[in-house]
């Protein structure tokens, strides 16, 4: 069932139906693990919903 809830996840990321914080949620992972699910899988991570820091995109003072 884990997997399953992980494939149905990245594809619903990659077709554009779930952000990046729905779809780890959805796959019941961190963020961090589920883009380095994505990854490992070939599919592209959005730059704009992950890299500067956070999963939302957001950017926070120290």
């Amino acid at each position: 069932m884990y997997t399953h809830g992980l494939n149905t996840a990245m594809t619903l990321y990659q077709n554009g139906t779930l952000s990046l914080s729905q779809a780890a949620a959805h796959a019941g992972r961190s963020p961090d693990a589920f883009v380095t699910a994505l990854e490992r899988h070939g599919i592209t991570v959005r730059e704009n919903q992950f890299r500067s820091g956070t999963a939302d995109g957001a950017t926070h003072a120290d």
